[in-house]
Formats: structure tokens, C-alpha cells, sequence
């Protein structure tokens, strides 16, 4: 006689069962599989958000700015953009904004009476009216710098000089240059220009006048149309020093933000490294609970045996207990993993990501595993001969 099939759901009715009767033996094995795939789920996530949130950033501040900067001469010496670099870059057909900066020698800090040496790490810079038009950023309080301010003891702070300098609002003022200058506007975040962030901006005119400025910028901004960067960046150098181009370098600051999603994908790759390590001792644990629930159900085993079940069925039942109990961790662990994925993301202000193929990898890693584990303790329970274990006391 053939002894008698098990269904997908006799298989399934048998193995839960099992796990059924020793429920916080299987919810803590459970948990190291939950811990490594939430783990494993989190840091795709919160690195897919992270990213997406940079590409949201390059799409809305754009790739089309370029930013020249004075390089050294063939002396090695520091360089100097000449003090028209700003109206002959203009003159390119392509551009359709130039602005620049240009490092003043001085410091600012809230009273004269704070040593020069306590710079709190600002620059002070000389800046052109059409700055925050090149960069495409804004004011959070107060105003920019206009024809007029320009010429006025009047600053705009970088938001992070403004938080170093302690201040929150607009009219109070500082010390610069052995002179008093009033604060006018506090910027918001400049992604594509950070070096701004961390400015106090003057207009070119007064500071030629009252800091003892050279007038010769030295970083330029200009913005062109996205399908002519390459071509502008070709000509940028011998526009700006014609005479000495090699002096003249130009740089693409959205590869910074495209280089740092990049360097974050890097960062990924170790901490997956980890929740894998969590997940594999997850694996052990199911293993080892497996290995315990064969030693201790033995007569269960040789009752079934005796009554016909053969060494592939009980091979099949304790593979799918096995196996039921790493998808439980699996579940569990991918619910855990996209909550704190999305609940991160929401408190950065970023797009929550949770990748499908995340979730899909989880599923499949938690029934490999789950098979890996079951398969000695099932194996050796489908060798025990039914007299020996209905013997065993």
C-alpha cells in the first residue's frame, strides 16, 4: 500500500501546529530573523530616501552652474581672477546669469571686544547684487543686498554664520573691519554653494571702501542653458584670464551632490554588511530551536512513524516548521523595516523609498534561511526509527 500524500495545506495545518505549541520559543527564534531584515530593509530605505532626496535637489537647483575659482601660477603662487572676470563672462552667449565673491581680510564677530583669532569659522566676503539670482536661492528673513545697500555698512548672513554668530534676526549688528555694519537678511540653505552658508556678504563697493578690499572676486558663479554646460566650461577659462587660462579652474558644484549619493551608496553597502550578520545569527537561532524541538518531540515522531507516516513526511513537517517560522521573522521584520524607513524620512523632510525589490529580497533571504535551518534538524528527525523513539523516556 501507498501510504498517503500530504496537501500544500495539510503540510501547512501540520507545521504551524508545531510552532502553535511553543509560541514564545518561536517568537524570540523569530526575533533575530525579524531583527536582521528590518535591519536590512531600513538601511536600503533610508539610503534609497537619502538619495532621492539629493536628485530632488539636483532637479530643482539644476546642473547648470559652473564655478571658477583662481587656481596657482606656474610659480605655484596664488592666482587672482581679474577684477572684470564677472562682465566678461557675461558676454558668452549661453550664460544667462554671472555673479561672484570675492575673500575680504577681516572678521566679524558680535562686539570688538572678542579677540580676532575667534573667527567661529566664517569668511567675510564681498559679494555682487546678482549672487542669490545665480545661485537660485533665497532670503529666510530680512533682504538681499541692492545698488544701494551695497555701498552701505549693510551684511547678509549665511545661515550657518548666523546660527555661529548667535543671531536670529535682522537689524542688529555686528563688528567688521573696526566698524559697526547692520545685518540686513539671514540666507536660507545653499546646497549648490555651501561656502555661502558660511559667509558674511557685503557688497563689493563698501568693501573696497571701509575693509580694504582689492576688487578681484574670487570664486565666480554663472548659470547657462543645460544643453550648452560643456561647451561654456570649454571657453570659461580663457574668457576669464585670457592671458593666463591655465591659472583658471572650473568646477561643476552638482558633482558634489551627485558625487555624495554616490559615497552614500559606499556607506550602504557596509551596514547591509551588518543587518546580513544579524540575519545570519537570526539563522542560527531558528537552526538551534529546530535541533531542540526534533530532541524533545521524539515519541510525537515515533508515534507518527508507527502509524505510517513516512520518513518524507516528517522530513516535510519539521522542513515546514522550519520554514514557517523564518517567514514569521521575515514578515514581521519587513513591516518593522519600512515603518522606521518611512517614519525617518518624514522627520528629515525627505521622500520615503522603500525599494520592492527590498521587500522581495527579504522574502526570499528569509526562506532561504528558513530551508538552511530546517534542513539538519529535518533530516535527522526522518532518521529516528519508531521503536527507538517511542522507547526513549
Amino acid at each position: 500500500m501507498k501510504p498517503a500524500r500530504l496537501s500544500l495545506s495539510d503540510v501547512f495545518r501540520v507545521g504551524a501546529s508545531g510552532l502553535h505549541a511553543r509560541p514564545t520559543r518561536v517568537i524570540l527564534s523569530a526575533l533575530g530573523i525579524a531583527i536582521g531584515i528590518a535591519t536590512m530593509i531600513a538601511v536600503i530605505g533610508i539610503s534609497s530616501s537619502s538619495r532621492e532626496e539629493l536628485l530632488r535637489q539636483l532637479d530643482k537647483l539644476g546642473t547648470n552652474m559652473l564655478t571658477v575659482s583662481a587656481g596657482n601660477t606656474v610659480f605655484g603662487e596664488p592666482s587672482k581672477l581679474p577684477v572684470g572676470a564677472v562682465d566678461m563672462v557675461s558676454r558668452i552667449a549661453p550664460v544667462t546669469s554671472a555673479a561672484a565673491t570675492g575673500t575680504v581680510s577681516t572678521t566679524v564677530r558680535r562686539t570688538a571686544h572678542i579677540d580676532e583669532a575667534v573667527t567661529g569659522g566664517i569668511t567675510v566676503q564681498a559679494a555682487t547684487t546678482s549672487l542669490l539670482t545665480t545661485l537660485e536661492g533665497g532670503v529666510a528673513k530680512g533682504t538681499w543686498l541692492n545698488d544701494a545697500t551695497s555701498r552701505q555698512p549693510a551684511v547678509v548672513l549665511g545661515a550657518r554664520a548666523a546660527e555661529r554668530l548667535g543671531i536670529t534676526r535682522t537689524g542688529v549688528r555686528v563688528w567688521m573691519g573696526g566698524r559697526w555694519f547692520t545685518v540686513i537678511g539671514i540666507l536660507g540653505p545653499m546646497p549648490l554653494a555651501p561656502e555661502i552658508e558660511r559667509s558674511a556678504l557685503v557688497g563689493f563697493p563698501v568693501a573696497e571702501e571701509e575693509l580694504g578690499f582689492d576688487g578681484h572676486p574670487t570664486t565666480l558663479y554663472e548659470r547657462s542653458a543645460e544643453e550648452a554646460v560643456e561647451g561654456v566650461r570649454e571657453v570659461l577659462p580663457r574668457t576669464v584670464n585670457p592671458e593666463n587660462p591655465s591659472e583658471v579652474e572650473v568646477s561643476r558644484p552638482s558633482d558634489a551632490l551627485a558625487a555624495k549619493a554616490a559615497a552614500s551608496g559606499a556607506f550602504t553597502n557596509l551596514l547591509l554588511g551588518l543587518g546580513a550578520v544579524a540575519l545570519l545569527v537570526g539563522g542560527v537561532g531558528v537552526a538551534n530551536t529546530m535541533v531542540i524541538s526534533v530532541l524533545e518531540r521524539r515519541k510525537e515522531i515515533g508515534l507518527r512513524r508507527s502509524l505510517g507516516a513516512t520518513r518524507g513526511q516528517v522530513r516535510v513537517q519539521f522542513l515546514s516548521e522550519s520554514l514557517l517560522l523564518s517567514a514569521l521573522g521575515g514578515v514581521a521584520g519587513a513591516i518593522l523595516g519600512a515603518l522606521a524607513t518611512i517614519g525617518y524620512a518624514l522627520s528629515q523632510g525627505w521622500p520615503p523609498v522603500v525599494p520592492p525589490w527590498s521587500i522581495g529580497g527579504a522574502v526570499g533571504a528569509t526562506l532561504v534561511i528558513g530551508t538552511v535551518a530546517g534542513l539538519y534538524p529535518a533530516m535527522r528527525a526522518a532518521r529516528l526509527s519508531p521503536t527507538v523513539a517511542l522507547s526513549t523516556s
